[in-house]
């Protein structure tokens, strides 16, 4: 993976006045911009050879941003709950406000736009996600959850949304035009939800949390199949699916890099067992107070195999080891018997990972280019070659597949 500098291909970076909080590529003829908003409230687009602040800071920091390219509009979520559009020029040295949607109570958290149905939707740290009409300006319906609102995604086709929140969950929403129905909640996070992604052509929902952990849900194969992915030491912050080459791209709050190979055969991480005994040993836990009299024992720990899900105490189960077919490119524990099943081809890691060298807070992709930028807490703004990581045939448009 290799940073590109402002000349010669290297590294570009921008220094802002506060840490960024969202980044977004956009394409002008045949260079590539950046556009990013950070806590001053300041949009700017940043070509290759200089940066240029399009306004002055809007009544309230920015906390959230969409850009659609094809209109060149920009959609800015404020902490004070307000969403201002803009619409900016054709060189990108101009932007002019258009209006404002009072779209939340307090800060937004996320925002996309919807050009075929005339809609943004965005979601708050009110606990709601409202959708309003771009052609009047009205509010035309919003949701509550029990928690902040933190993230979101948008099937454009059947409106669905995908809401994650502080709680953890995922919820899917059917959109109306003046009101919606939940279809389903997502459980299986330990920690709130920091990210998602969604991918129209495979029907695939993948989500990252502040468990360190992604997981992919089967949401087209409609039999409840989902996958776990845990290489990450810190909460995953942004996440990317490259459709064409099958590889998952995610970043971490301390700067990790992860391309996950979801061209692979993997299996699903097994539901965790429940007993008042080891399932090996068949020693009583500490809360089988029965048993432990019967056998005039002292009641032991109880730990999980991540290989099989049993319920097992730590001597049976003192081993550790990577599985990374089901997701764990890191050693984790398993009984003895699993641990002998493994064999070291099944060690074998099916992702790579890369120091971002700054906190990254988000990240976005230029897919056809084989580009990433990534902003930090660290004020800075960094644009990334990922076709060395993730293939040539990114940028060329051959695929194996």
């Amino acid at each position: 993976m290799i940073v590109l500098y402002r000349v010669m291909r290297c590294l570009m970076m921008g220094i802002l006045s506060e840490k960024c909080v969202a980044g977004q590529f956009c394409h002008c003829a045949n260079s590539v911009e950046c556009i990013y908003t950070n806590l001053d409230g300041i949009a700017s687009c940043t070509p290759w050879l200089y940066a240029t602040n399009l306004m002055g800071p809007p009544s309230s920091p920015c906390s959230a941003m969409a850009y659609h390219h094809d209109s060149r509009r920009i959609f800015v979520g404020q902490d004070n709950g307000a969403v201002m559009e803009f619409h900016v020029s054709e060189d990108f040295n101009k932007m002019n406000f258009i209006k404002t949607y009072p779209a939340h109570q307090n800060r937004v958290s996320a925002i996309i736009f919807s050009l075929t149905a005339e809609w943004v939707v965005s979601t708050g740290h009110d606990k709601c996600v409202s959708w309003m009409c771009t052609r009047s300006g009205n509010m035309l319906g919003r949701h509550f959850f029990t928690s902040w609102a933190s993230c979101l995604q948008y099937d454009f086709d059947t409106q669905y949304a995908f809401v994650g929140d502080y709680s953890g969950q995922i919820t899917l929403l059917k959109l109306e035009q003046n009101t919606c129905s939940v279809i389903t909640t997502l459980k299986g996070h330990e920690g709130s939800i920091a990210c998602l992604w969604w991918d129209p052509i495979q029907r695939l929902l993948f989500s990252g949390a502040s468990d360190n952990s992604i997981i992919m849900w089967d949401i087209g194969g409609r039999k409840g199949r989902t996958l776990l992915l845990q290489g990450h030491h810190d909460r995953v912050q942004s996440l990317c699916y490259l459709q064409l080459t099958r590889q998952l791209v995610s970043c971490s709050s301390d700067g990790g890099i992860a391309v996950w190979n979801m061209d692979v055969s993997r299996e699903e991480a097994p539901q965790w067992l429940e007993s008042d005994s080891c399932q090996k040993c068949e020693q009583p836990f500490f809360w089988n107070i029965k048993q432990m009299w019967d056998t005039k024992t002292l009641g032991l720990r109880q730990h999980h195999c991540r290989k099989c899900g049993q319920a097992v105490c730590g001597k049976c189960s003192s081993k550790r080891s990577s599985y990374p077919v089901m997701g764990f490119e890191f050693q984790v524990r398993v009984c003895d018997s699993c641990y002998d099943s493994i064999k070291d081809e099944d060690r074998t890691s099916l992702a790579t990972f890369h120091e971002g060298k700054h906190n990254i807070s988000h990240m976005s992709m230029d897919v056809a280019r084989g580009l990433m930028v990534t902003c930090g807490t660290d004020r800075v703004v960094k644009i990334w070659d990922m076709t060395p990581v993730v293939g040539c045939s990114l940028a060329t448009g051959f695929s194996p597949h």
